[in-house]
């Protein structure tokens, strides 16, 4: 397929976009890549780096290899995502804690909207596929009120959190930074990255291919067998994930972090007027609408190309 530079320019922004809602604990890039219309050409892509691409290159070249895994599109969207972890890691510190409630507004209104987008790609709703949509609604209900970890620093242990993590930052609804979080691990492993740590990057990177490679060959087998099926699943995901970003939380319990400051640790949502500071009510209103129009925007543009 003859691609232009456009599409790879666009295609940058949007593993951009993946990379900043992968940072977020509780916002998932997996749902950034359904929504912009390359999913399922990702989850592809992946499942072909495997043996086979190994014996291609092999007996046919580089240049066959290349094209038999996709190659400049999975380089430019990994790209994108690279440099929108590294760059961001220190502004999304820095909104996670003195903007907290605008942010989960922001990415609230962002998945209240991909939930909508999301269902109605599949035409005739029916028992199984509600099914399936309560399962993965109760799954990732379940997942955002498990009580957090506190990580150890072994190797093998960022080793496992890069796999797990990957697994659920290509799942739509379940975030990659959130489950880092529940292992104790998200704070270690930003940290690392922005001061460039790279024993424990390499590490986490190596667990993260591991994970990638082996659960992208599963979930394509999905999409390819029970696709709206699938779907279903994943809407569930995205509905249960929601209880995570509620904007207003009180806090239960804190933690001292590696930086000596005291952090939430374990929070439960409350209604605004319960809310122990200002609930920015208005503001809050205003930044979900724009996390509605940013995804509205994005799924209308994916379905000109599409077209």
């Amino acid at each position: 397929m003859q691609r232009n530079l456009k599409y790879y320019f666009i295609l940058g922004a949007k593993g951009i976009a993946m990379g900043a809602a992968d940072v977020i604990p509780g916002v998932s890039g997996g749902t950034i890549a359904f929504i912009s219309g390359i999913y399922e050409e990702l989850l592809e892509t992946i499942s072909k780096v495997n043996f086979t691409a190994v014996k291609v290159l092999k007996n046919e070249g580089l240049k066959a290899a290349w094209n038999y895994i996709n190659g400049s599109f999975l380089a430019v969207l990994l790209s994108g995502i690279a440099i929108s972890i590294i760059s961001l890691a220190k502004l999304i510190t820095y909104l996670m804690e003195f903007h907290t409630v605008l942010l989960w507004s922001f990415f609230f209104g962002l998945i209240l909207s991909s939930i909508y987008l999301v269902g109605k790609k599949i035409k005739q709703w029916d028992i199984p596929k509600i099914i399936a949509l309560i399962i993965g609604s109760i799954i990732a209900f379940y997942i955002t009120v498990l009580p957090p970890m506190t990580s150890p620093g072994a190797l093998w242990f960022i080793f496992l959190s890069g796999a797990l993590a990957i697994c659920a930052m290509i799942l739509p609804g379940i975030s990659g930074s959130f489950i880092l979080l529940l292992l104790g691990s998200y704070e270690f492993v930003l940290s690392a990255i922005k001061d460039v740590k790279i024993t424990i990057i390499i590490t986490f990177g190596l667990g993260c291919i591991t994970g990638l490679l082996s659960f992208s060959k599963f979930l394509n087998w999905m999409f390819k067998k029970y696709h709206d099926l699938t779907i279903a699943l994943l809407t569930g995901f995205l509905v249960g994930s929601l209880n995570k970003i509620w904007p207003w939380k009180k806090i239960l319990e804190t933690r001292i972090n590696s930086h000596g400051k005291e952090v939430p640790f374990i929070e439960e949502n409350v209604l605004p007027q319960n809310y122990d500071g200002d609930n920015q009510l208005l503001m809050v209103i205003l930044f979900a609408i724009i996390g509605l129009a940013i995804i509205t925007i994005i799924e209308k543009m994916a379905s000109k190309k599409s077209v």
